[in-house]
């Protein structure tokens, strides 16, 4: 959010729905296509796709070693802080309106394949995670979407090579 809300001169509470798909790795997907900033399009608010490509996804999705950079330390504390808020909305639900992003089971919604844990735009409704339906994904991000889950068809083949599952 930081990212986002730097580029477009806005405080992190003018954001709403970024959306994070995919696996915990450099292959998670930063989704700003149905994010709004003060209520508009995130996508119109920013219009710089270079930016988008060349520096806000790469730093997402290299978040972990860019916070241990920043502080010189681990970042353990940004990872305890994020999980504070994702039990914070599990509990008390998210609002109508809105959503976050958490890893939880494929439904096979989105061309996920079922059963794997992954990244999803989800809302918290009596205690359920529920995948937000009817997002259109356009081909740039359905790309990066398809590259995180092979990614974690890749990965879960290993462990199942292992005879760990």
């Amino acid at each position: 959010l930081s990212q986002l809300a730097k580029k477009a001169g806005v405080s992190i509470n003018d954001i709403k729905n970024l959306s994070i798909w995919g696996n915990h790795s450099a292959t998670q997907y930063p989704d700003i296509f149905h994010a709004t900033i003060n209520g508009k399009p995130a996508a119109d608010v920013i219009n710089d796709q270079a930016w988008l490509e060349n520096d806000f996804i790469p730093t997402v999705a290299k978040r972990g070693a860019a916070i241990i950079e920043a502080r010189g330390a681990s970042s353990a504390a940004s990872a305890a802080n994020a999980a504070v808020d994702h039990i914070y909305d599990w509990v008390n639900g998210t609002p109508a309106d809105s959503w976050t992003s958490a890893a939880i089971a494929s439904d096979g919604s989105y061309g996920v394949p079922e059963g794997i844990i992954t990244s999803f735009p989800v809302r918290s409704v009596g205690g359920e995670w529920q995948v937000v339906q009817g997002l259109e994904v356009n081909d740039f991000s359905q790309a990066r979407i398809d590259a995180s889950n092979a990614e974690l068809l890749e990965e879960r083949a290993a462990v199942v090579e292992l005879g760990l599952i």
